[in-house]
């Protein structure tokens, strides 16, 4: 058998020149314009220090489609053991009590290193590997649900500026390359993911209560309705999200775009993929360039989460039972509620 055709492309970094090797070079990954494994590679290193800032020294799980965009998909949480002695690690523990080396990119060779693997989106840790337990980024998902459109979506990420505006936050959009919409808070590592998990659940509640015609804090999926679903269980411990610049598995290569406030009236997650992303960044820039100059309290959206008084909310099914969670039991399924009503 022949061996795989490859390339090498040198990579600049602040430690020096590091070699890539890109195997299948040609391999067509994503359908609807013939964008191939090189493309992906090339395209990362265009968008280099934007993905890099997205993750620098953040544990970061790797979702790969080695047979493409339209192939089946592998979350990656363990760095490969045969890795270029460069690479470089982060020791976490996941909520079972079991221990993994993450990749932890320093650099955009790591993320090209990654993408030869047929890595499109990564998964980065809301926190940073020299103190994994005090995440520094608050991230707010907003999911629609069937029957919701993406004007709900932008309506929704409007009402959360506005409340985090008034409690003096700066918050950051970014397109999910799929279908809703992130906001993110960069925040000072001095909470919990339990901390976080509240403030965003306060967020949930907080949007649900101001607008229940669009938004919706309820877990149950049988409660939402056609609404959007501000998912806090995205800062639950060991939950990740697709980080700015990941490319998103579609035929159309989408990728999760940076915004400005002024850009989220209008924009949609098919207006940025791998083609038009890198002439918008080197017309643009990073447009969260500045997200780390300024991190904020988390205090505010904590004792807003006190104010409710609701208590906590369910858990993802893979968490063991959490201290304060009520029972995680459908509702349609619960003889308990049935019988009190």
């Amino acid at each position: 058998m022949a061996p795989s055709p490859f390339v090498e492309i040198e990579v600049e970094t602040p430690t020096g020149i590091r070699t890539v090797k890109v195997t299948n070079p040609d391999k067509v990954y994503f359908s609807a314009r013939g964008e191939t494994k090189l493309d992906l590679v090339n395209y990362y290193l265009a968008v280099g220090d934007g993905v890099v800032r997205a993750l620098y020294e953040r544990p970061t799980v790797l979702k790969r489609h080695p047979d493409g965009a339209e192939g089946e998909a592998i979350y990656q949480k363990r760095a490969p053991e045969h890795r270029p002695d460069w690479i470089e690690t982060a020791l976490v523990e996941f909520p079972s009590g079991r221990h993994a080396y993450e990749l932890c990119p320093v650099d955009v060779a790591h993320v090209a290193w990654a993408a030869n693997l047929g890595t499109l989106d990564f998964h980065p840790w809301p926190s940073r590997r020299g103190d994994t337990e005090h995440p520094d980024e608050l991230r707010i998902d907003l999911d629609p649900m069937p029957g919701s459109t993406f004007e709900m979506v932008r309506e929704v990420a409007q009402e959360v500026r506005a409340l985090l505006d008034e409690l003096h936050l700066v918050s950051w959009p970014k397109t999910t390359g799929s279908k809703g919409l992130h906001v993110y808070v960069r925040i000072r590592p001095e909470w919990s993911f339990l901390d976080c998990r509240h403030a965003a659940l306060a967020v949930a509640r907080e949007m649900e209560r101001r607008r229940p015609d669009l938004a919706t804090a309820k877990w149950w999926k049988e409660e939402r309705g056609e609404r959007v679903f501000v998912d806090f269980n995205r800062m639950a411990r060991d939950q990740t999200i697709a980080g700015a610049y990941s490319v998103r598995a579609r035929p159309d290569a989408q990728v999760s775009a940076p915004l400005t406030w002024d850009e989220v009236a209008d924009a949609t997650n098919a207006d940025f993929t791998i083609a038009n992303m890198p002439a918008r960044f080197a017309e643009k820039g990073d447009l969260h360039a500045g997200i780390d100059d300024a991190p904020m309290s988390l205090e505010p959206l904590l004792e807003l989460y006190e104010r409710h008084g609701d208590g906590d909310a369910p858990y993802p099914p893979q968490f063991p039972k959490m201290e304060g969670e009520p029972k995680r039991v459908q509702p349609s399924r619960d003889t308990d509620r049935k019988k009190a009503e």
